[in-house]
């Protein structure tokens, strides 16, 4: 306890991380306002068809991510997805499109570039996603009065659904600003924070929604909430350790003498990470297994027994399936994000080599090799982390605390905090003081070559 106020005492008396605290917190609290104002002509006493849609699946993740402004008909209501689907894109580009690795490539200036490309595909996919939003609100609204805001009773595209995109589509590059001002000027991580946040938010909800669960029932059901907080602090530490956890290769270096100094001739290690693919896995398993259940709704064949496999989220062939799906797309992930080529060449430019394998197309061999046994346990981990709150809402916990069980959430939550600590960490170290733990520097999720 001691340690611990030295420790907030020694982050207040650092001026500049004192101030870049605040400044974010600040900046979290006009993005927290913004996602209770609702969007114009909607009246939030007729939401609650929408806020019981967002309780599971896709919408309920995006809920998630946004901190309920999706269901509060928010100027936030897309939240900062729009920009992680561009960015998951244009990522993607510049592993496989050569103009975009050869800007890749240029440092800096072609860091903007790609940065520039990235917000204007924001800008497109914000658009899009905001019609279709539109379309599911007035769909769910079925009953309940849409104001024109331009007065009048007729809603039509140019009075209403227009202008109202446009809003939602600047209020996702406003939430997208205010990431980068946290990034520059704050903590560090302004995206990565603005979706924790969301996520946090609506944490104290589903506490409080399993409290009051469980004080309906009668006999022992305090007893089953400390054996439920217990356990999700168990899951807690194995994300860390799956965020965390990586396999050392051994790096010789061979000896250069440039004038009179002597470089290299030690043996170093390259970080390789059980899981390299983070949770873009989960992410693209969970929209693939939404693919076909859309088109049957519109074919009219969601009352098939498939259908209904595939609909009922904690039924065995459905989170069989994801499961099988996350393990696939994690090594799909890892290979195109890590490339043992790349790592073989950089080595060899840099004088490194392996004990005991030879340069070239042994090293990347060897590489490949490790990639492929590495990640076989952190995929069949993350596919566990991944149907964890399917399992645990069999256990009769209710569906919005099983989300803080595994899923995308979690690791996201995990993560952040991590890489949080580690930017408070850094600011105290650099500046003489003990870190945040005496084992040693906290590890967020970086540490992948």
């Amino acid at each position: 306890m001691k340690r611990f106020i030295n420790t907030i005492k020694n982050i207040w008396g650092i001026k500049d991380l004192r101030d870049r605290i605040l400044f974010t917190l600040g900046l979290i609290l006009v993005y927290r306002i913004g996602s209770y104002i609702i969007i114009p002509g909607i009246n939030s006493a007729d939401l609650g068809a929408l806020q019981s849609q967002t309780q599971d699946g896709v919408l309920g993740l995006l809920n998630m991510f946004s901190g309920g402004a999706f269901s509060n008909a928010s100027i936030f209501a897309l939240g900062i997805m729009p920009y992680i689907t561009a960015s998951i894109v244009v990522q993607l580009l510049t592993m496989v499109v050569p103009y975009f690795m050869k800007m890749q490539r240029e440092g800096e200036s072609g860091r903007n570039k790609i940065n520039q490309i990235t917000r204007w595909l924001t800008v497109i996919v914000t658009i899009l996603q905001s019609f279709a939003y539109l379309a599911n609100l007035r769909n769910t609204l079925q009953g309940a009065h849409v104001f024109n805001i331009f007065g009048g009773s007729d809603i039509t595209f140019m009075n209403w659904v227009l202008p109202i995109s446009i809003l939602l589509t600047c209020g996702t590059m406003f939430v997208m600003w205010l990431g980068e001002r946290i990034t520059d000027k704050g903590i560090g991580n302004g995206i990565s924070i603005i979706i924790m946040i969301g996520i946090i938010a609506r944490l104290p909800f589903a506490l409080f929604a399993e409290f009051a669960s469980r004080m309906e029932d009668q006999g022992g059901q305090l007893v089953m909430l400390f054996v439920e907080l217990i356990v999700w602090l168990v899951v807690i530490m194995l994300c860390i350790l799956l965020v965390q956890g990586t396999r050392r290769v051994p790096v010789q270096y061979a000896k250069r003498i440039v004038g009179n100094k002597q470089y290299g001739g030690a043996r170093q290690y390259i970080p390789i990470k059980i899981n390299a693919a983070g949770v873009m896995p989960i992410i693209f398993a969970q929209a693939i297994m939404f693919i076909p259940v859309t088109i049957m709704g519109f074919s009219g064949n969601a009352s098939s027994k498939f259908a209904q496999a595939l609909t009922n989220f904690d039924g065995l062939w459905y989170n069989l399936i994801f499961g099988l799906m996350v393990i696939v797309f994690t090594y799909f992930y890892t290979a195109v994000a890590v490339n043992p080529k790349q790592m073989s060449d950089d080595m060899k430019k840099n004088g490194g080599f392996i004990p005991g394998v030879k340069p070239g197309k042994k090293t990347e061999e060897f590489f490949d090799n490790i990639l492929s046994k590495v990640t076989l346990p952190g995929s069949i981990f993350l596919a566990i982390i991944a149907i964890l709150p399917a399992i645990i809402r069999l256990f009769g916990v209710n569906s919005q605390f099983a989300q803080f069980y595994g899923g995308t959430s979690l690791l996201i939550l995990v993560g952040v905090v991590l890489d949080t600590l580690q930017q408070i960490e850094s600011h105290l170290l650099m500046r003489h003081y003990d870190g945040l733990t005496k084992t040693g520097r906290i590890k967020g999720r970086g540490g992948n070559y």
